[in-house]
């Protein structure tokens, strides 16, 4: 019975080697690579490979006190030239003035400074409606403002003074609060100078007083806003994108061009603040439509028929002309006139601007009471007016190659709000029209707006009751004919769809929110929607396999390049993004993907076959030993063969990450390429890093990455370096394994077939 047994035994094991000899003859190819790929060992440098290893510099580390103490000594070290510089800082005048070219810059400062005076003129009138507040108040706001931004500014070309955005804001702000006070939402009223009784708790300051008491206490906090953001709030507006300012000027433009409807129509109807405010308005024209004064509809119509085609050819011909042609200024001169002598006001219940006072007013203090309930809506408009006054500043300084300090045009511009605040003023920014028109007209310094000044001057103590006919329906016209600009914007969203659909998608965002809910919350939802877009492109970047081009030490994408080669057995993969806890998940998913490898998975299916392997051994070992009794070294060849299954066949044997795009990773990234090193060392797969910057090699080496012997060779300072050394370690390691099945006995050959 054993000889029968024993003769059994011999049988299977002889059948078993035949069988595994000829199934090793059929695929000598594929397993010698993954015989080789199974002995290799990660870590271990080629012998002949030249690592290159810099020097780093040592970090300078200042203490938070000895910080404290050096910028200490530099502000307190004072000096006869430390005073002279110090105030040539905050005051850029004193700097140019001296230096000043009366024969190369005088007359185009004086010839722009007039025209934009004489374009001022109508437009402080029709901005001070939109801001809720009387015409004289608009004139001081940019009388006031230029003169404080010819001395404490850089730029040469910006005009500061009422700008239509942050008139809207601050009219929607004054509305309110002139509603919560318990004034009659009488439009008209306000521009007819009234005087409503105060029984809620004002005093004596009627309508009119209590909206320009609001908007300085406003243009007050505006400008404290502003001069600390140097040292605070700065970093507020760098968030604002190109695509969102031009967003929400396009939508706040909408909104104003809404909000002067009713004057174009002659209606009377309430403004309506608030989240729908925009679709609530078009509701009240329709519904009272039937109650258009007539002459304001003709004279509105009229006024466009003729402001706009002049526009269009000053535009067209801008470059030719000397100088744009007046026309919104001889269309209000026209309209006064008319109005007065055929006597719209009476005869056709005209709206008016009714009497403008002259002269200045006593300087006055904000409401300290106002600073509550106005601390809200001043951030946004200093945020904003800040944007645009250094944004047109940067375009043509460097249009004209001057330098422009951003800090200090952040102190001017708050300058602006803070001082003319006393002086009946509401809050300001560098004009977008006038700007453009200063430039064009051949500005030199900012004495221009010392010209316009002047001409300002004039209208305040000698020609302002001159404008007492003129009808608000003109004003209204003024307002709309200068937002051309905001709405051109709607034109340039398909070139914009183009070049980049999420910068599209977060001006449409900022424009609808602006439009449909308010211009505060439009603003803080397109700043939202803006740094959600950057954290989605950093959360799904961009991921590629590498490849290289012919005779060259360049790798690039495969996907976007032709004619590009793969490297035998070495996946580079590059991930366009830093790497750090919210897109970890993602950088795996992706590696997996384009390498074709997911060690995790193959790991897996190797365990579960070991596992089946030890079952299906065991059983066979008890059947054998029980019913047959084995002899003793086939027992020893049928418990070997469970551990010898092997890896799944890999067409890799080192993956190279290309970290060129990673600026950063955090300590949740750290751990994914822990990770990932490990997983492919499992499989005989080496991880190595190219590419790597200072800080992200530091982060590596802090880290523990590659802890151990020649770990720090495994981060390269080029991809094509890390190839070389993974090309020359596998050669290495090949050759060694060749060595070691030479020196073997045929016999232990036999048997290792056989596994």
């Amino acid at each position: 019975m054993q000889t029968v047994a024993s003769g059994l035994c011999l049988f299977g094991s002889i059948t078993d080697n035949k069988w595994h000899h000829k199934k090793d003859k059929s695929s000598q190819t594929s397993e010698q690579s993954q015989d080789v790929q199974s002995s290799l060992t990660p870590g271990e440098p080629p012998v002949d490979f030249m690592h290159i290893k810099l020097e780093e510099n040592e970090p300078i580390d200042f203490g938070t006190k000895d910080f404290i103490l050096k910028k200490a000594r530099e502000v307190c070290k004072c000096n006869h030239q430390t005073i002279i510089t110090f105030f040539c800082q905050l005051f850029p005048v004193l700097d140019w003035l001296p230096r000043y070219n009366i024969k190369m810059q005088l007359l185009g400062d004086v010839i722009s400074g007039l025209l934009v005076g004489i374009v001022a003129i109508p437009q402080s009138i029709s901005y001070s409606l939109l801001a809720n507040q009387d015409p004289i108040y608009g004139i001081y706001t940019n009388f006031f403002c230029s003169i404080i931004y010819v001395a404490m500014a850089t730029s040469r070309h910006n005009f500061v003074g009422s700008f239509g955005v942050l008139c809207l804001m601050i009219g929607q702000s004054v509305n309110r609060h002139l509603q919560l006070a318990g004034y009659d939402d009488n439009t008209g009223s306000l521009l007819v100078g009234n005087a409503t009784s105060s029984s809620n708790g004002t005093g004596t300051c009627d309508r009119s007083c209590y909206a320009i008491t609001v908007a300085l206490s406003l243009s007050f906090l505006v400008g404290l806003y502003q001069v600390q953001m140097f040292t605070t709030l700065g970093f507020v507006s760098v968030y604002l994108s190109e695509p969102l300012l031009s967003g929400f000027v396009a939508g706040s433009s909408l909104t104003i061009i809404t909000s002067q409807m009713k004057y174009l129509l002659g209606l009377n109807i309430p403004r309506h603040e608030g989240v729908g405010s925009f679709i609530l308005t078009w509701v009240d024209l329709f519904r009272y439509i039937q109650n258009t004064n007539i002459c304001d509809l003709v004279t509105s119509l009229v006024a466009l028929a003729i402001i706009i085609p002049v526009k269009m050819i000053n535009d067209r011909y801008k470059d030719k002309m000397k100088a744009p042609f007046p026309i919104e200024l001889l269309v209000v001169i026209i309209a006064t006139v008319v109005s007065y002598y055929l006597n719209f006001e009476e005869r056709y219940k005209s709206s008016v601007c009714g009497a403008i006072p002259t002269g200045f007013r006593k300087p006055t203090l904000p409401d300290t009471k106002l600073f509550s309930s106005l601390a809200v809506d001043a951030l946004p408009i200093a945020i904003i007016g800040f944007a645009m006054t250094v944004s047109l500043a940067e375009i043509f300084g460097k249009k004209h190659g001057y330098a422009v300090h951003a800090n200090q045009e952040m102190i001017a511009i708050g300058m602006c709000n803070l001082v003319p605040s006393f002086f009946y003023c509401f809050a300001s920014s560098a004009a977008l029209t006038k700007t453009l028109l200063k430039e064009s007209t051949g500005t030199q310094t900012q004495l221009s707006s010392l010209v316009t000044s002047l001409v300002l001057l004039l209208v305040l103590l000698w020609i302002a009751p001159l404008f007492y006919s003129l009808q608000t329906a003109i004003l209204g016209v003024v307002t709309i004919v200068n937002l051309r600009g905001g709405l051109r914007t709607f034109g340039e969203t398909p070139r914009m769809w183009q070049l980049s659909k999420l910068d599209t998608v977060v001006w449409w965002t900022t424009m609808l929110a602006s439009t449909l809910i308010t211009t505060e919350i439009g603003l803080l939802v397109g700043v939202c929607f803006a740094l959600l877009c950057v954290i989605f492109r950093t959360q799904r970047p961009r991921a590629a396999v590498l490849g290289k081009v012919s005779n060259t030490e360049i790798y690039e994408d495969q996907s976007a390049y032709r004619q590009l080669s793969s490297i035998a057995n070495i996946k580079i993969f590059r991930f366009e993004s830093s790497l750090y806890y919210a897109n970890k998940d993602y950088f795996k998913t992706a590696l997996y993907q384009k390498t074709g490898v997911n060690p995790v998975l193959l790991a897996a299916r190797h365990h579960r076959a070991e596992t089946q392997a030890k079952a299906d051994t065991g059983n066979r070992k008890s059947v054998f030993n029980t019913a047959f009794g084995c002899l003793k070294p086939s027992k020893k060849r049928v418990e070997k063969s469970p551990t010898g299954i092997r890896l799944p066949s890999l067409d890799m044997h080192t993956l190279i990450i290309d970290c060129g795009a990673m600026q950063f990773i955090d300590t949740t990234g750290l751990s994914v390429l822990k990770e990932t090193r490990h997983d492919y060392q499992e499989l005989g797969v080496q991880v190595l890093l190219a590419n790597c910057n200072p800080l992200l090699r530091r982060r590596l080496r802090d880290g523990g990455w590659a802890a151990g012997a020649h770990g720090g060779q495994l981060a390269f300072h080029s991809v094509h370096q890390a190839v070389q050394f993974a090309q020359q370690w596998y050669h290495e390691q090949r050759e060694s394994k060749e060595r070691r099945d030479a020196a073997l006995d045929p016999e232990d050959l036999s048997v290792q077939a056989s596994l």
